[in-house]
């Protein structure tokens, strides 16, 4: 007798290429939140709405790197020490001398500006003070410790772009430019749900064959992490009907995210919900754990459908639904960052699908897999450390082979 088939999504068509349901969320969305102008305490990880030009130059006007003596390089003896007379003092926040006569130093601190003449600082601890004059080293080049206005920024030049999620750095930068408010995108508003009868919010008690909802308060957290504002929409039931008004319900906002109720079951009706009330875009993405996932719309408003399973859920929210977030928010979408790490293990996997392993760094360096797979358990997310990131074409990891992973914790925002 032949084998039965144990892949559960093996009947129902083509599974598409992850790039190219990533290709698709591009070709089909574009920024529906609108730009707005907060103050930059408010700024951190809003959406630049549009580019900044930098209203100065940063550093405002040329100044000295460090505490030391400004000089022309080419008052200096190249092959011995030059003494040269003192001609005034600067310190960081006053004004000296318009300008520095050939032939003399200028005792200068950090930060302060300099004069006209002055090419070079010669850091203090290279120099030695003498009573109304200072002897200078040879072997400095020209230019050194010296910063030129706009070395940073120059004025008029892009000093952030627009579709940047702004990071502190970029509130630090926006400040030193003068710059007070900042235009920013306003936060992507989300519908979120989980389906199933077996489903409970916590703490209500357990009835028999329930259990407690995980996905719903993890993505909830996970999306609030990227500055989504979330609208709670519960358990949808196991119902059509239940589940199709909820949905069409939900069209107000500018996504609705649902977990469970995508795949082929009888008792799974976001798919069918998305095709009688909207338009379906795809469906089963070949890619582990995550197959099932659907994304549509619900009259004008998108909808991701993800996977039951925590850990799918978890992939495909990464995968598919932080690029369409991204779209919808007016970012430009940045992957995470993959890390070469060496595997520990040895695995075999389907040609033709991208496969995502949770993973635990060694202490030899190496990544050893986790040893409970099923995409149900949560622990393998909060115990493991990576997902390493399997390609399509691959078929064999041996122990020793160099694979990409990402750290779970770049996951989360």
């Amino acid at each position: 007798m032949a084998q039965l088939s144990d892949d559960c999504f093996a009947f129902g068509g083509a599974l598409l290429a992850l790039e190219e349901a990533q290709a698709r969320i591009a070709a089909l969305y574009a920024c529906v939140a609108p730009a707005e102008t907060v103050g930059l305490g408010a700024a951190a990880g809003r959406v630049l709405a549009a580019d900044v030009l930098a209203p100065i130059d940063l550093p405002p006007q040329t100044n000295s790197a460090v505490d030391g003596y400004a000089v022309r390089h080419a008052d200096l003896n190249p092959d011995a020490p030059t003494l040269l007379p003192l001609h005034g003092r600067v310190a960081a926040g006053h004004v000296g001398a318009a300008s520095l006569p050939p032939g003399h130093a200028l005792r200068i601190f950090t930060g302060a500006v300099l004069p006209e003449g002055p090419d070079t600082v010669m850091m203090q601890e290279d120099c030695e003070a003498g009573d109304g004059s200072v002897l200078v080293q040879p072997g400095i080049r020209r230019g050194a410790n010296r910063r030129p206005a706009g070395e940073d920024v120059a004025r008029g030049a892009r000093a952030l772009a627009a579709g940047k999620r702004l990071m502190p750095p970029d509130i630090g930068l926006l400040a030193a430019l003068g710059l007070d408010r900042v235009a920013v995108r306003a936060p992507v508003r989300v519908a979120l749900f989980s389906t199933g009868d077996e489903i409970t919010d916590p703490p209500a008690p357990l009835a028999p064959g329930h259990v407690y909802d995980a996905n719903r308060f993890m993505l909830a957290a996970l999306l609030r992490r990227l500055g989504v504002v979330v609208q709670d929409g519960g358990i949808l039931p196991d119902d059509p009907a239940a589940t199709g008004d909820a949905l069409a319900a939900a069209a107000g906002c500018d996504l609705i995210l649902t977990s469970g109720g995508v795949s082929t079951g009888e008792e799974d009706h976001v798919r069918a919900a998305i095709e009688r009330a909207g338009t379906l875009a795809f469906w089963r993405v070949a890619i582990k754990p995550g197959r099932p996932v659907a994304l549509g719309a619900i009259g004008a408003t998108p909808l991701l459908g993800l996977p039951g399973n925590p850990v799918a859920a978890l992939v495909t929210l990464t995968a598919l639904g932080r690029p369409l977030l991204d779209r919808l928010g007016g970012a430009l979408h940045v992957p995470p960052p993959r890390f070469a790490v060496r595997s520990g293990f040895a695995y075999r996997k389907k040609s033709g699908r991208r496969e995502y392993v949770r993973v635990q760094f060694a202490a030899d360096g190496t990544a050893r897999r986790y040893p409970k797979e099923g995409a149900g358990i949560l622990t393998s997310l909060t115990e493991s450390d990576a997902l390493m990131e399997l390609p399509e074409e691959m078929t064999v990891l041996a122990p020793g082979d160099l694979a990409p992973c990402i750290p779970l914790g770049l996951l989360h925002g």
